[in-house]
């Protein structure tokens, strides 16, 4: 089995779409529960405008029929409410007026942003046409799809969470506890998404800095999952590696610009002895963990331990200070293009983050236990779980 999904959609088009193909059949969802997910991405301090205007409701068109999936290709969209204010700026038809939404076009690149080579690449004279797919917009209609496909790994007894580490230069320290179930419930309550209180206020504190500056913020998140089975990815083949997947998919994310699994770059600063995670005995002549220094993933395949993933985000290309540019008709140097935007958007990258890994584990789990229904997977991955859970 293979899933696979597209998206479509600018982030001041009509709405956003996406299809998602293969999910089992008979897998109960949830509609509630996608709302609810859309309504985490939102979250955060440090959020712009555009979170207040959108409510991102999910309609979920085909592939599901009395709550639950057919089997076949499930389609999404999300209408954008903003969508009555740029009619004639997005318009798909031709318009009479030539000059209509002349006042949104973009003419000067904003430096770390994909303005400049998106319009080099595809030959567009105005960069709208780039910053609008480009935007990060897009990943509302990623998260919903991964919205069900959640609720696919949950049937699994698998569960995925997230907390921010750092943002600007404020790290939270705070060591996680076993109580990984609740994680999300508890870092949802904080505007970072973050576990200690006294790291909380400093990057309120750092957030708010950087907004009266006209400057905006990155950091770094972590995403957990755990319940995952032995033996998801592959040693075999350099494409099926499973961190492989993971490192495809958060980088394709907006402005992040690098992904660790355990300790990650730590790693490469310690001797052998500290990097690696000892075996011990367990009960039926199986054997345990000493630690998870390898985030739940050696040579390429899941281990059983909690799978720990890391991103940095760098801070957002747009700024309300705006950095120096050139006006690209005339080589003038001018001020880059100021969009609505976020100051910190790293609680927000921690939501889609989950997302991102729930795609990848549901990929996993899809390839090594198959089936076309839940009724024909589930007893797959029970028996899988007999044979290799030490117990």
């Amino acid at each position: 089995m293979t899933l696979r999904y597209l998206t479509a959609g600018e982030s001041h088009g009509q709405a956003l779409v996406a299809i998602l193909e293969g999910l089992p059949a008979g897998l109960p969802l949830d509609l509630l529960a996608l709302h609810t997910e859309l309504k985490r991405r939102k979250l955060g301090y440090g959020r712009g405008a555009r979170q207040t205007i959108e409510d991102d409701a999910v309609e979920v068109l085909s592939g599901v029929r009395h709550g639950y999936t057919l089997g076949s290709p499930i389609s999404l969209l999300i209408r954008n409410r903003d969508w009555p204010n740029w009619q004639t700026t997005m318009a798909v038809a031709s318009v009479a007026d030539p000059r209509a939404g002349a006042d949104r076009t973009v003419s000067v690149p904003r430096p770390g942003h994909a303005d400049l080579v998106g319009s080099l690449k595809y030959g567009h004279h105005d960069m709208r046409n780039v910053l609008e797919r480009s935007s990060a917009r897009e990943t509302t209609i990623r998260v919903a799809i991964a919205s069900v496909a959640r609720q696919f790994l949950g049937a699994c007894g698998i569960y995925v969470a997230s907390r921010v580490v750092q943002v600007g230069s404020v790290q939270d320290a705070t060591p996680l506890d076993a109580e990984l179930a609740s994680l999300n419930a508890r870092v949802d309550s904080s505007p970072l998404r973050c576990l200690g209180k006294p790291a909380e206020q400093a990057m309120i504190a750092e957030v708010e800095a950087a907004k009266a500056r006209g400057d905006t913020l990155g950091g770094v998140f972590e995403v957990l999952a755990f319940g995952v089975p032995v033996g998801l990815g592959s040693y075999v083949h350099w494409d099926r590696r499973l961190e492989a997947e993971i490192g495809r998919q958060f980088l394709s994310l907006n402005a992040i610009k690098g992904v660790e699994v355990g300790d990650g770059f730590a790693s490469a600063g310690v001797p052998g002895s500290l990097a690696h995670d000892e075996l011990l005995p367990a009960p039926h002549g199986r054997v345990a963990y000493a630690s998870n220094r390898a985030g739940g993933i050696t040579g390429g395949m899941s281990t059983g331990q909690c799978v720990v993933v890391r991103a940095a985000m760098k801070p957002i290309s747009t700024l309300m200070q705006p950095l120096h540019s050139v006006k690209l008709e005339t080589g003038e140097v001018a001020e880059a293009h100021v969009e609505r935007s976020d100051v910190c958007a790293v609680p927000a990258a921690a939501v889609i983050g989950e997302s991102l890994l729930t795609l990848t584990l549901a990929q996993a789990l899809l390839h090594k236990f198959g089936g076309d229904s839940m009724a024909e997977l589930l007893p797959r991955l029970e028996a899988w779980h007999a044979h290799t859970d030490p117990a």
